[in-house]
């Protein structure tokens, strides 16, 4: 079984409005109801759960149910971090499914991911046994220390950008979640940073410079300028 655990659980400070980011509306829909579409189509995934803010829990049931988001069987509160609030995820679903079972931790305010990225993770989740999103780092890159000048560069072709979703077997998740309550470490609220903290092997599958996340404003208009945009039939694919 594939289970989606979103995570939604932040208050969007950085966003500077009234509603956390992942409820604004665009184009009449909530954008966590974006990302919990490309789930619901997904044949590969089983089950969605959801953690969010506790005050929003029953909006979000009412949207589940006015956009038909039949998957989506578990909403629960979140933590005050983003690393409580994925564990906090996952022994919920412990306690309904396998240890076996996959779980794909996303984003919830990245919701133009693809059926190609999620259908890569669980392929490439088969093969090494998990599975990041990222994408090449195209830009120039600088290390500095008062962010205001350098003299160090980074080889941008030994750099990737990690994505979400993370891929991995739910017995392995939550085994390092507990890890990590043992060594005291906190605040990784990226998966693969705690797996790589531990001491794991990261594997990565197939991102999108599309795949963005939405935290300010200034992603606003981008993802409504994506939800749009097509390449015309002549361009060839890249993967």
């Amino acid at each position: 079984m594939n289970i989606a655990l979103l995570t939604a659980a932040g208050s969007g400070t950085r966003m500077g409005q009234d509603i956390p980011k992942q409820f604004i509306h665009v184009e009449n829909k909530p954008i966590i109801i974006y990302t919990l579409e490309a789930f619901q189509n997904h044949p590969g995934i089983d089950k969605i759960i959801v953690v969010t803010l506790e005050a929003w829990i029953d909006v979000l049931h009412a949207y589940a149910q006015q956009f038909n988001i039949t998957k989506l069987e578990w909403i629960i509160p979140g933590g005050n971090t983003g690393q409580e609030s994925i564990y906090m995820g996952l022994q919920e679903i412990s306690k309904h499914v396998s240890e076996n079972d996959t779980v794909l931790i996303h984003d919830g305010n990245r919701p133009l991911i693809s059926s190609e990225i999620i259908s890569d993770s669980l392929v490439t989740l088969k093969k090494y046994g998990s599975a990041v999103a990222a994408i090449p780092c195209m830009e120039a890159v600088f290390k500095s220390e008062d962010s205001i000048s350098s003299v160090i560069s980074i080889p941008r072709e030994s750099l990737l950008r990690t994505q979400t979703p993370h891929t991995y077997y739910l017995k392995d998740i939550l085994l390092a979640h507990k890890q990590a309550l043992k060594e005291n470490i906190q605040n990784t609220a990226a998966s693969c940073v705690l797996m790589q903290r531990l001491g794991k092997q990261v594997f990565f599958s197939k991102g999108s410079e599309q795949n963005i996340k939405i935290t300010t404003t200034e992603d606003i208009p981008l993802f409504q300028a994506l939800l749009h945009c097509h390449l015309d039939s002549w361009f060839k694919s890249n993967g």
